[in-house]
């Protein structure tokens, strides 16, 4: 038997399967989808099993080292979506089959010195063992001696894949008596031995569980030795189970009950329970105001999918939405729920997605990359608030998780739910055009009202002498909610202490020496900041370019705000969420749980704050610059304005308390904020559509965006030229080109980045040209160029 191996080595000239001859003994249980180990040239490498022949191949094949799976990892649907994502990402296949699976899945390659030789003098320089790593062998200044060696035959190189997903076991106390017994043998034992009586006591009581966890009996007060003695003894044995790392393990949750629907709720139900019992691949776009219900109508419409034996996907596009999300689940739907997050640690993620691969969870609720749960009779797919621009991932491949949902349905025969308060136009365009299915919930659960917004003129406030961060209205309403016991969340899409340092005596700004971006301060640790590579260093003291000591920190970040506020209101608890706070494990679900509970006044944040939270007390909300947003280089600045000022305004008001929202913006006119002000997504549709077509945007066109980087600019731009002329010869008249220019940030991490956006409607020859200059540009790649095809960029 012969496979063909996709090999873990991401390049264009090994993008394609390899034929590996399968050993005799792997071919009675060796499945496509199965990881392995081959060789490839010198190298060991891991690969995936794509197909399988019993056809001897013209040419000399190799035999599979190592087989790495008992059962497939990929199933035969999910290598079919990496065909699908290869063909319009433009991504490699090994990429997009790493993509898929938790990251404890990714082989860790190890580089050895093997001794082979009994020579004296090279077992000494080993010390005895049989191997010793190259790098340490590169540490110690030892590869000039092994390099003489090698060619005397007497080491060589090996090259080694590490698995790096480890099951996790508990030692459990097998019973070994009946109760009776074991008081028997409590009195038979001498009165002052206090810990084997205390254990064979614990023993009598504990005989209907027949195996009880060692570590449960040692947190008890039972010593370790005292169970080791007890199993000389013959009254326990001992063995390692396998468990799961449950990041949820240790919160109880009742199960609760569905409430009852509302009537917009339940025609919604009705339709998606419809296209289930049919198994219709349809798409419903799931329109819904903040606060109206939607998630109501996702946990019934999955209860549906359950019923029926199937399973369900549900995803949210912000680790801040999962804590609450998981709880609302798991109240519902108990044990049947896993999850898949990137807070989770790499174990916690490996441990859920074995859960998910045999069956014992139904319902998965995570991130983007959840997409790719191992389901094998899908029922139901929903993305929650489906506008927002995570979903898409950023490096390769560069996947919607909308696309595959939809390709997964249609292979499912199931239909998707894309959920939101204000859809993305490419969606609600669709939904016009009868290619979606339109469900409109347009009032508030339990008959909540939607919050009043009032919108502050900044300029008005600077006129009249107030430079600070907060208007004067916004201050009176902060103060107001204090004293009335009622919560506050403030919005500020900036994170850090200032946005930049400038000195007054020469203009001088500091910059990061790897990109073109102005360094953030960090008050907090003291450190200036760069948001793009990482780059700290010290807060200077004075201009490095003229030595003054006139240097002033510019632009306000979330930091800088908290400050302020301890300042304005000395009494109110305040909880910042953003970046900088949530790096620790669990940092999102600590600072909510602590809001929901009411030990603090004021939640301060960046975006992350804006989408999905739930808590009744909470009536004011406060956006403290509406405008960090609407001035980007971008043409979906004013849709994603709305859609932000949209998602924070509906925290406010979600309990009997009636909301109130606060709008601080230079630009009152502008029509996405008068439209956010007037909770009116039509209207923002209807206008935001006519300047798109105006402009030749999505959704009447379509985009690819080509990037060059490279960290010559003078290589980056010649290549970016090379290719604005190819795309003459290719494009019809319908076609249009924009630029090549340099990127808005031009130099990012060392490398200098130029791009074309190409726009179109139907381009025939364009796919097959981008594959084509991908395939040419091999040579100029393997020099330090880079080239990354973007299709329908956000």
């Amino acid at each position: 038997m012969y496979a063909e191996v996709i090999v873990d080595v991401p390049a264009q000239q090994t993008d394609r399967p390899f034929t590996y001859e399968v050993p005799r003994e792997f071919t009675g249980g060796i499945e496509c989808g199965m990881r392995v180990i081959v060789p490839f040239g010198k190298l060991k490498r891991q690969g995936f099993i794509i197909g399988l022949t019993k056809e001897a191949p013209t040419f000399k094949t190799r035999p599979i080292e190592k087989v790495l799976d008992l059962s497939p990892v990929l199933t035969e649907e999910l290598l079919a979506l990496a065909d699908y994502m290869c063909a319009h990402t433009f991504a490699f296949k090994i990429t997009c089959l790493e993509t898929m699976l938790p990251a404890a899945f990714k082989a860790r390659y190890e580089k050895n010195i093997l001794r082979k030789t009994p020579v004296a003098e090279v077992v000494d320089f080993f010390e005895q063992a049989e191997a010793i790593p190259y790098d340490t062998a590169e540490a110690r200044g030892m590869l000039p001696q092994l390099l003489e060696w090698q060619k005397k035959g007497w080491v060589d190189v090996e090259y080694e894949v590490q698995q790096k997903g480890k099951v996790k076991t508990e030692r459990l106390v097998l019973l070994k008596h009946s109760a009776e017994e074991y008081r028997v043998l409590e009195e038979n034992v001498r009165k002052n031995a206090l810990q084997q009586r205390a254990l064979l006591a614990r023993l009598a009581d504990s005989t209907a569980k027949k195996a009880i966890p060692a570590k449960k009996l040692i947190a008890e007060g039972i010593k370790a030795a005292t169970l080791q003695a007890g199993a000389q003894k013959g009254w326990i044995s001992f063995e390692e189970a396998e468990v799961y790392r449950d990041p949820y393990q240790d919160e109880a949750t009742p199960l609760g009950q569905p409430l009852t629907l509302n009537p917009e709720q339940q025609t919604a139900f009705t339709k998606i329970a419809a296209s289930m019992e049919k198994a219709e691949e349809a798409v419903y776009l799931l329109e819904g105001i903040t606060g109206s219900g939607k998630t109501e109508v996702y946990l019934q419409a999955i209860a549906q999918a359950l019923a029926a034996g199937k399973q369900a996907i549900l995803l949210v596009p912000e680790i801040a939405l999962t804590p609450q999300m998981v709880e609302r689940f798991k109240h519902r739907f108990g044990e049947a729920v896993a999850v898949l997050h990137s807070g989770l640690s790499q174990g916690e993620k490996y441990d859920e997605w074995r859960k998910i691969q045999r069956q014992e969870a139904q319902i998965v609720v995570g991130a983007r990359s959840a997409i790719f749960a191992p389901f094998r009779d899908l029922g139901l797919i929903i993305l929650d608030e489906e506008h927002e621009s995570s979903y898409k991932q950023e490096e390769m491949p560069r996947y919607h998780a909308r696309d595959l949902a939809i390709w997964r349905a249609k292979y499912h025969h199931c239909p998707v739910v894309l959920g939101s308060a204000t859809p993305s136009l490419e969606s609600r365009a669709r939904a016009q055009k009868n290619v979606y299915h339109l469900l409109r919930l347009t009032q508030r659960a339990q008959n909540a009202h939607l919050p009043a917004i009032g919108i502050v003129d900044q300029k008005k406030e600077y006129n009249a002498g107030n430079s600070s961060e907060f208007s004067e209205i916004l201050r009176e309403k902060i103060s107001d909610r204090l004293e009335k016991g009622e919560q506050t969340v403030l919005l500020l899409n900036r994170r850090g202490y200032s946005s930049f340092m400038i000195c007054r005596e020469c203009g001088y700004v500091l910059t990061c020496p790897n990109c073109d971006i102005s360094l953030t301060l960090h008050k907090d640790i003291q450190r200036m900041k760069c948001h793009y590579c990482g780059h700290e260093e010290r807060v200077p003291d004075h201009c490095p370019q003229c030595g003054s000591k006139k240097i002033r920190f510019r632009g306000s970040g979330t930091q800088k705000i908290e400050e302020t506020l301890h300042e304005i209101v000395p009494e109110a608890r305040i909880l910042r969420m953003d970046v900088d706070t949530t790096r620790r494990k669990g940092a999102h679900k600590r600072i909510l749980n602590a809001f929901g509970r009411g030990d603090a006044d004021i939640l301060l944040g960046t975006q992350m704050i804006a989408k999905g939270l739930d808590y009744p007390n909470v009536t004011l909300v406060g956006v403290l610059n509406a405008d960090t947003a609407l001035n980007l280089p971008d043409f979906r600045a004013a849709e994603r304005t709305f859609q932000l000022l949209s998602q924070v305004s509906g925290r406010a008001g979600r309990g009997k308390k009636q909301g109130e929202v606060v709008i601080q913006t230079f630009n009152p006119e502008h029509y996405a904020i008068q439209w956010a002000k007037a909770h009116d997504y039509e209207g923002f549709y209807r206008q935001e559509m006519r300047y798109r077509h105006l402009s030749d945007y999505p959704p009447f066109y379509y985009t690819i965006a080509l990037t060059v980087s490279h960290k010559d600019p003078e290589r980056a731009a010649r290549k970016i030229y090379q290719l604005a002329d190819g795309l003459k010869s290719v494009l019809s008249p319908q076609g249009k080109v924009l630029g090549p220019t340099p990127k808005e940030v031009f130099k990012v991490k060392q490398r200098y980045y130029y791009q074309i956006l190409i726009k179109y409607k139907q381009e025939p020859q364009l796919l097959d040209w981008l594959h084509k200059v991908l395939n040419e540009s091999q040579e100029e790649l393997r020099r330090g160029l880079r080239l990354s095809i973007d299709v329908d960029p956000l």
